[in-house]
Order: C-alpha cells, then sequence, then structure tokens
C-alpha cells in the first residue's frame, strides 16, 4: 500500500469511528431526553431508527475499509 492509499484508509477509518461515538451518544442523549420530557413511544422510535441507520453506515463502512485492507484497494 502507497503512502497515499495508507491516509486515505486511515481517514476513512477516523471518520467511521467518530460517526459510531456520535450516533451512541446521540442515542443516549436521546433516550435520556425522552424519558424525561416524557416524549411518545413514536418520537423515541424515530430517534432509535436514526441512530439504527448511523450504526449501520458505521457497520458498512468498517465492513468496506475491511474488505479494502485485504484486497490492498486502498
Amino acid at each position: 500500500m502507497t503512502d497515499q492509499t495508507t491516509a486515505h484508509s486511515a481517514k476513512a477509518g477516523r471518520r467511521t469511528a467518530l460517526v459510531l461515538a456520535g450516533t451512541g451518544v446521540f442515542w443516549i442523549v436521546m433516550t435520556f431526553l425522552g424519558s424525561k420530557f416524557g416524549w411518545s413511544n413514536r418520537t423515541r422510535a424515530l430517534f432509535d431508527l436514526f441512530a439504527l441507520a448511523g450504526f449501520g453506515w458505521a457497520l458498512f463502512s468498517t465492513f468496506a475499509l475491511w474488505r479494502a485492507r485485504q484486497t490492498g484497494r486502498r
């Protein structure tokens, strides 16, 4: 792997880590706020779906990074 591809892979890994951590914090905060303010289950479910989308993207991105490193593309 060249230095440029290694840098690109590292940048993508950092982005994935930040999205994963940010999604976790977002989910915890929204769950807390939902219980504190008595939001409806429908509203809480909407934030759960947002968190699920963030976690899904992070999983997909992690798998894509892993595959790229296995084949040496990035």
